[in-house]
């Protein structure tokens, strides 16, 4: 083999090497990790801003799972949220769930606060105590007229 053929094998090789590393990299960051199982439990919010099919789960700041769907219930006016949770992890019963935000112009994602509870969710079951996403306008009024008063909105 000469030089020239061994100097294309070289880097074709690095070139495979860094395609496949960025393919885990993409699998981590999205949360791709092949046949993990999940179940599914639910949560109903006054207000899920900012919140849609995709958006993380997390417990803890670790990403748990992903909201699976999301809808309006007709008779309640709340929006019906449906999420995924890595099996192993399992959920106190009494766990609560908020919209939380990575910042002031970050993205929103669903936060399981866990209980103290020693028995846990069931798939499928509904988290009772929920937290809705803050509007940063309505607080941003707030603060500008001063109006601890101010009806939320």
């Amino acid at each position: 083999m000469s030089s020239e053929q061994t100097t294309e094998v070289l880097v074709g090789a690095a070139v495979l090497a860094i395609a496949v590393g960025f393919l885990v990299y993409a699998g981590q960051v999205t949360g791709f990790t092949g046949a993990q199982t999940e179940y599914t439990l639910n949560a109903s919010f006054r207000s899920a801003d900012g919140v849609t099919v995709g958006t993380d789960v997390r417990m803890a700041g670790v990403k748990v799972g992903r909201v699976t769907g999301i809808s309006l219930d007709p008779e309640t006016y709340r929006a019906v949220t449906v999420f995924s949770v890595r099996q192993g992890i399992d959920v106190p019963d009494d766990s609560a769930v908020a919209i939380s935000s990575e910042g002031l112009l970050g993205s929103n994602y669903v936060e399981v606060l866990p209980g103290a509870s020693p028995f846990f969710l069931s798939p499928g079951e509904e988290i009772e105590f929920t937290q809705g996403s803050v509007s940063l306008v309505g607080l941003l009024m707030k603060f500008v007229t001063g109006d601890d008063e101010a009806p939320d909105k």
